[in-house]
């Protein structure tokens, strides 16, 4: 199973059974609305708190992806999740409504490949039959916490990102029909002494190098091994950086094929700055977009990695810097298999 120091090999190769996705109504404009099973119109989500509403998402997505499979929710084992906010009590409180043995995450807006990798590691050795994985993130809770509310109107610098609200969960499974999870690369955290929280791509940038650098060496593959290496939410400072690196490190990669879901769930116009982020970003664009892709028999092998901002409030206002990390998935159509 272990390959290399970092990489797992999934021989018994995991499942993604089922997916549920749900965004806002600025995900509803943006360029990929049909990646999403529920759209809401407010964001608020008739809840009173942004809180609330993300616990809601969340709670929406898994009870999406459960209804889609053939089982049902008493046969799922284990719920593991995460978010952003303080204590990740969103994903806790959703946690308490499915009322499933919970693993909480925190990984930032890495938690959600952080959890599927670790979904299928467990399924891979036989320690469950079934395992949600997901991760949400709302845009207002989110800005309330770690910059000014909305309401505030406070301008950012063109390196700044939009954080996605929504949810995205998958139903990993040991048997049935859907895209596999070959592999996963856990990442370790870099710190580049950057201490600017308006960007974060620029800071996640070399965690991503770095993980996708220690998972082609490990599985002895290059690039092209992938139809896609897709990154979790760099945008285009952070892809532009990463880019860089991994031409320094000499990793043939191709631009073309080298895409981000920060870049890839707005539309141009929308005003998200430098791109999206969040803990949702790689979740629902992975889960709702990417996946379909592979079901389709567009895509037939895919690497995402996930880039997470390990800081807190607390950390940015004692100046200390952002550590970041990257955790990468392999998902491939089964038929190639």
């Amino acid at each position: 199973m272990l390959t290399g120091h970092r990489t797992w090999i999934f021989q018994n190769k995991p499942v993604i059974l089922t997916t549920g996705t749900v965004g806002g109504p600025f995900e509803a404009n943006g360029k990929i609305p049909e990646a999403f099973d529920i759209l809401h119109d407010d964001i608020w989500l008739q809840q009173d708190s942004f809180e609330k509403a993300q616990q809601t998402m969340m709670e929406e997505a898994c009870q999406i992806a459960v209804k889609k499979s053939p089982i049902d929710k008493e046969q799922v084992e284990f719920f593991i999740s995460g978010d952003l906010i303080n204590q990740i009590t969103p994903t806790s409180f959703a946690a308490s409504t499915m009322g499933l043995p919970y693993f909480g995450l925190f990984s930032a807006c890495a938690t959600s490949m952080e959890s599927l990798a670790l979904s299928a590691a467990i399924i891979n050795g036989n320690g469950a039959n079934y395992i949600l994985s997901g991760s949400s993130s709302h845009n207002a809770a989110a800005e309330k916490q770690f910059r000014y509310p909305t309401e505030y109107g406070g301008q950012k610098p063109p390196t700044a990102q939009w954080t996605v609200t929504g949810a995205g969960c998958a139903l990993v499974a040991k048997e049935g029909v859907g895209p596999i999870v070959t592999s996963a690369t856990i990442g370790k955290v870099v710190d580049m002494g950057m201490t600017d929280p308006f960007n974060m791509g620029g800071a996640m940038a070399a965690a991503a190098a770095d993980t996708i650098e220690v998972h082609l060496k490990e599985r002895n593959v290059d690039p092209s091994f992938y139809d896609l290496i897709i990154t979790g939410d760099l945008g285009h400072v952070g892809r532009e950086v990463s880019l860089d690196y991994m031409h320094q490190r000499n990793i043939p990669i191709e631009e073309e094929k080298y895409v981000d879901c920060g870049l890839t769930i707005y539309r141009e116009g929308q005003p998200v700055l430098a791109g999206a982020s969040g803990s949702a970003c790689s979740a629902v664009v992975t889960y709702g977009h990417f996946l379909k892709q592979l079901i389709q028999g567009d895509l037939n092998r895919i690497l995402v990695v996930a880039t997470g901002s390990l800081h807190s409030p607390l950390s940015v206002q004692q100046s200390d810097p952002i550590p970041c990390i990257a955790h990468a998935v392999s998902i491939e159509r089964s038929e190639i298999l």
